[in-house]
């Protein structure tokens, strides 16, 4: 394996005024791990995005001090003991920040990312696979097919892309020519850039087969990504 693996967690921790917070915390661990410091990816319907990131970073660092030792353990036994402390000091910088810059926006984060797809052997398997990462991760888009092209058009928070990404080149998404389930290895990542203003945004993720290059344009254009079209569709018809 040259990818190494990705495994999901679930714990559930007593945080702030005895309440239940369900984290749920993905782990990239790279074939050189513990040499190297896995990718960790966290989210939690009860914890802001703000606070979500805080858990990664503390959980990142207390990742370098168990450096070459196994530590996923390790890890997970810290943030259960330590989370509502961790939110807590996120509260306070929130706060602060909220107090100092009031116009800030939380487009900040928002990214848009264009995949290009080789080819679906599994479709009907690929689709749904592909809808649940979506849905799990809160991304917002398309999945179109145009004849031979197929692409993954996403919208989101960063690091919840980052994890699309990592869930798509690593989990076994389809079957080879001889029916065996196999990762997605003919994958490219056509585009991956910040959300502009004059962007409209998805508002739900959904599959689309279109039978003209006006239709599969038209997709773009709903969330005011014509340029996007522009310069990435067409060099793929060559």
């Amino acid at each position: 394996e040259t990818h190494g693996i990705t495994f999901r967690i679930q714990i559930s921790v007593k945080e702030l005024l005895d309440t239940d917070v369900l984290l749920k915390l993905l782990f990239h661990l790279p074939v050189n791990y513990p040499s190297t410091l896995p990718d960790i990816s966290v989210n939690s319907d009860q914890l802001t995005r703000a606070q979500c990131t805080d858990v990664k970073d503390k959980l990142l660092e207390q990742a370098k001090k168990h450096l070459s030792e196994p530590m996923i353990h390790d890890l997970i036994l810290w943030i259960q003991q330590h989370l509502k402390y961790v939110v807590k000091q996120s509260a306070t910088v929130c706060n602060e920040k909220t107090t100092l810059s009031k116009g800030t926006s939380t487009e900040d984060s928002t990214w848009t990312l264009l995949l290009h797809l080789d080819h679906m052997r599994a479709k009907a398997k690929y689709v749904k696979t592909v809808e649940k990462w979506a849905s799990d991760l809160r991304l917002t888009g398309r999945l179109m097919f145009m004849g031979k092209i197929i692409l993954i058009l996403l919208q989101g928070d960063r690091s919840n892309i980052k994890e699309y990404l990592i869930l798509q080149k690593t989990s076994k998404v389809d079957v080879d020519s001889s029916g065996k389930k196999c990762k997605e290895k003919m994958i490219s990542v056509l585009c991956e850039t910040k959300v502009q203003s004059q962007h409209k945004r998805f508002q739900t993720f959904e599959v689309k087969e279109c039978s003209t290059l006006d239709e599969l344009q038209k997709e773009f254009e709903t969330a005011g990504l014509t340029t996007l079209f522009s310069e990435f569709v067409p060099p793929l018809l060559k």
